[in-house]
């Protein structure tokens, strides 16, 4: 892989990352060190005194001591597709933020493509959902019978949604993190669908908590994830695939997947 010293600082974040995780793996190591001691310590806390708090917070003394740094995998760039004002095609469903696909940001994930997501349209959806609501009819709410729980019982297995919860951390940093694979994307379609069986036995067996739905939530985006990722055969931005480490022109655009496309990744 391209290791792309000689831009130095004027590398973007997914080279850099790409380049932190080289090394890591190359060493074995659980981290790189960025090393600040070279400077005065009046400079560190003038310029970096929300990081140099921080890190005293966790026992390092960055005026002194290198911080030791790993790499952030962005999985995903975009998500529900909104208009200008937030509003996706599901009437009544707003969203903003890095959930949305908007148009603003490409295949990199840059600070400034988050703050216009983040803060202007977190602006502009918040005025435009108020004056939606405003201009709604009242609606009485109807009558709902209790939930039927079936035979649903309380869990003595709490330890399944936990180590289910784990699982999917730890192969979707390994096999679906910054440098993927198609090898690594096989691996990790067959965990997430076995722990999707799992998950929905537990679900019907037991009485529903938070940390079941969320245990669901997380595995059905895991699986997005590793489907679209497996749709492109290119490199681009934040999805980098060492069988396909070139960007590609006829891939330019958004990966989408529905209920209707036909799975597809297969068994080795």
């Amino acid at each position: 892989m391209e290791r792309h010293h000689d831009m130095k600082d004027l590398a973007p974040r997914d080279v850099v990352a790409r380049a932190i995780e080289y090394e890591m793996k190359l060493l074995g190591d659980d981290c790189v060190y960025l090393d600040m001691t070279h400077e005065p310590t009046e400079f560190i806390l003038e310029r970096f005194p929300n990081i140099h708090a921080r890190c005293l917070q966790y026992g390092i003394d960055m005026t002194k001591e290198p911080i030791p740094v790993v790499p952030a995998a962005h999985y995903m760039c975009g998500g529900v597709v909104v208009d200008d004002e937030g509003c996706s095609t599901l009437p009544g469903l707003w969203a903003v933020g890095e959930v949305t696909c908007t148009g603003l940001h490409g295949a990199n994930r840059l600070a400034s493509n988050s703050l216009l997501e983040g803060l202007v349209y977190g602006h502009r959806t918040a005025i435009a959902a108020q004056e939606a609501l405003e201009a709604m009819p009242e609606v009485t709410p109807a009558d709902v019978p209790d939930w039927d729980v079936g035979e649903a019982v309380p869990s003595d297995e709490a330890v399944v949604v936990s180590q289910n919860w784990d699982e999917i951390r730890r192969f979707m940093w390994n096999y679906v993190g910054i440098v993927r694979t198609d090898r690594r994307l096989r691996r990790a379609a067959r965990r997430i669908a076995m722990l999707q069986d799992e998950i929905r036995e537990y679900y019907w067996a037991h009485l529903v908590n938070r940390d079941m739905l969320e245990l669901r939530n997380i595995a059905d985006v895991a699986e997005l994830i590793i489907r679209c990722a497996g749709f492109r055969k290119e490199s681009r931005g934040l999805h980098y695939n060492l069988d396909y480490p070139h960007a590609g022109d006829e891939w330019q655009g958004d990966t989408r997947v529905s209920k209707d496309t036909a799975p597809h990744i297969v068994d080795e």
